[in-house]
């Protein structure tokens, strides 16, 4: 391989903030001579390096490929519009942090696409990287993008952009990728690009976009996929990892100079959610639950802190509260690590008075704030959605919270939600109001802080409500005034999110292919970071869409009609479309849905379509009571509990 180093003059560092995300040398960092390697990957969240260096699955992937002998991974951020404006006029190309080598000489380039709204800074990356944004154009010498993460489950709206997917847990694929590209460069690169995209496409979770075209009907409504190419699958399962404890995770992860955002050691307890919430995506993206071996986890939370020297560590999962063995862990581990005053947290608690207890015994010398997620402010529209707890839990929670010292409690709520009124709305205000005033009933003291947050809901595909047309703009504005003018309590605080960045992800998430022209005409116009708010260009993206001549409320307003075929079912997590459809009904009447994870199967249709089984050491692992999927018999059986 060619070596460039690409060398950035102290002058310009010195004139940016935080000049340490563009450095590297961090400690635990990989660095390996590129002439002696078979194959080079670069590794990219695309946002600053504050957020992607907090980011799970790209630390994950670093040490799966910088274990291999012959592969290095290295890293690579979006630079901070200061650090940009510097490149672009020095022509310095974007580059990875460990060898400064440019990033368009490496052989891969892989995104991790965590949301929509970011997807403006992959297009300025490439731009910056001297890679063509449009996949089409891009030569024999440049770098395959890929991308994986939450996003592949419609990843149409960007599919013009990258080379291949990654569909579902990336640890064992990556692998299977690399070595696919060490033979074909070995035999001479046969075929050239599409020769590869050829043989990787073989693998299975691999999607290659471009060879699959969209049919339209007259009236531009998607009716279909049309393989362009010979042995392409009609439908791309997602990769999953069977058995967590054989799993390569962290084990030495790169120590920032700088603080980021989730500035701690994160062990991973288990993947899944069984819960069946049915507004989240990735409650159905990452089933079946399969949790680590308790044993397992402290070796893994030796090895990290004897490697880094980090003070805190994080027990992650998308509802760690869930581990079936986590009381005893935690005493484990609190244990252990006493002496080095390590500290260790839970992302998310369950509104139940035992995890408050075991939060009082994490938290013991501080008290910082509890987050709690009631998601909607009355009775019949948490059950709608099938959030599976009750006002009396949130009011049974929040009286251990109190009484264990704690004064400062963050609901987080939703507002529009299919089926929801005015009067769900205002029952946000009430629910808030209604714990300020138990703090008062608790303690006898005034000095308490309540702070209602509400996002606007955006539905997303292989979710129950993926049929929902979503609020408008002017329709959440009015449902947040509703809520401020509904507090009267000053101890309660209401905190909002903008709906305008709502709107264009709800467009984004169930677009089409018909999108990459507003994505590249935004990009060209000036939209990047649109994920922070003091960065995101409302009238770019309406410009754009005028532009190009595209109704984004086609997208997201639109109530989609039941047997409506969807542009992004052929790259799935293995969900059965008719137990959507069933679950989509049951919210419609407010009817509850049981977690399948100590009990009966819900017809989900992962576990059989996948081959991997839920596993859960309290209960042992769910190959005792292996079943056979038979949607029709979940539906005789009347599963509305």
């Amino acid at each position: 391989m060619k070596k460039s180093m690409v060398r950035v003059p102290h002058k310009i560092l010195q004139n940016v903030l935080k000049p340490s995300r563009y450095t590297g040398g961090e400690a635990n960092a990989v660095q390996k001579d590129h002439k002696t390697l078979s194959c080079t990957v670069a590794l990219s969240m695309p946002d600053v390096y504050d957020v992607g260096m907090s980011n799970l699955g790209l630390k994950i992937l670093y040490e799966v490929i910088n274990r291999r002998q012959e592969t290095v991974a290295e890293r690579v951020y979006t630079p901070w519009p200061d650090m940009e404006e510097q490149m672009r006029q020095n022509n310095i190309l974007l580059y990875a942090l460990e060898s400064k080598e440019p990033i368009k000489n490496f052989d891969f380039l892989g995104f991790s696409l965590q949301y929509e709204l970011i997807y403006s800074n992959i297009l300025n990356m490439l731009d910056m990287a001297d890679i063509p944004i449009w996949a089409k154009d891009r030569t024999e010498d440049k770098p395959f993008v890929i991308g994986g993460g939450p996003c592949v489950y419609n990843v149409e709206p960007i599919a013009d952009f990258f080379d291949f997917f990654i569909i579902g847990e990336g640890e064992e694929v990556v692998n299977e990728v690399i070595d696919c590209f060490i033979a074909w460069d070995k035999q001479g690169r046969k075929g050239g690009r599409k020769g590869f995209l050829q043989r990787v496409s073989t693998i299975a979770g691999i999607y290659v976009p471009s060879f699959y075209q969209a049919d339209y009907d007259e009236n531009g409504n998607f009716i279909g996929w049309q393989a362009v190419e010979k042995d392409a699958p009609s439908v791309i399962n997602k990769r999953v990892i069977a058995d967590m404890n054989n799993a390569i995770t962290i084990e030495k992860p790169v120590i920032p100079f700088i603080e980021i955002v989730h500035d701690r050691l994160m062990l991973e307890l288990f993947r899944g959610c069984s819960r069946g919430c049915r507004f989240c995506q990735a409650g159905i993206a990452y089933r079946p639950v399969r949790e680590r071996r308790q044993e397992n986890l402290r070796t893994l939370a030796e090895k990290m802190l004897q490697k880094t020297g980090y003070e805190e560590m994080s027990l992650t999962s998308l509802s760690s509260a869930d581990y079936s063995c986590l009381p005893v862990l935690i005493d484990e581990l609190m244990g252990e690590y006493e002496q080095q005053r390590v500290n260790f947290s839970l992302p998310s608690l369950r509104i139940d008075s035992f995890f408050i207890d075991l939060a009082h015994k994490m938290q013991s010398m501080r008290k910082s704030g509890l987050t709690f997620a009631p998601e909607a402010g009355t009775q019949r529209l948490r059950d709608v959605i099938n959030k599976g707890v009750t006002e009396e839990d949130l009011i049974t929670a929040a009286t251990a919270a109190f009484s264990h010292g704690w004064n400062n409690i963050k609901l987080y709520f939703m507002i529009g939600l299919p089926t929801e009124t005015d009067e769900d709305v205002i029952g946000i205000a009430k629910l808030a109001e209604r714990v300020a005033a138990l703090y008062r009933e608790v303690t006898g003291r005034r000095d308490v802080k309540v702070t209602a947050s509400a996002s606007c809901f955006v539905p997303k595909p292989f979710t129950p409500f993926q049929w929902f047309g979503q609020n408008t703009a002017e329709e959440f504005k009015r449902k947040q005034r509703l809520i401020k003018e509904n507090i009267k309590d000053r101890a309660v605080s209401f905190h909002y999110h903008d709906a305008a960045t709502s709107i264009l992800e709800g467009i984004i998430s169930r677009g089409d292919r018909r999108l990459a022209k507003v994505i590249y005409r935004a990009w060209q116009d000036g939209a990047k970071f649109d994920g922070w708010s003091e960065m995101f260009k409302p009238e770019v993206w309406q410009q754009a869409f005028e532009k190009e001549g595209v109704d984004g409320s086609y997208y997201n307003v639109r109530q989609r009609g039941k047997d409506e075929p969807f542009v992004w079912e052929h790259t799935t997590p293995g969900v059965s479309r008719a137990f959507l459809w069933h679950e989509y009904e049951k919210a419609q009447k407010a009817a509850t849905t049981h977690d399948c994870r100590r009990s009966a199967c819900t017809g989900c249709g992962i576990c059989p379509t996948l081959g991997v089984d839920v596993i859960d050491y309290k209960q042992g692992t769910a190959e005792e009571k292996r079943h056979t999927f038979s949607f029709d018999a979940v539906l005789k059986k009347g599963n509305d509990n």
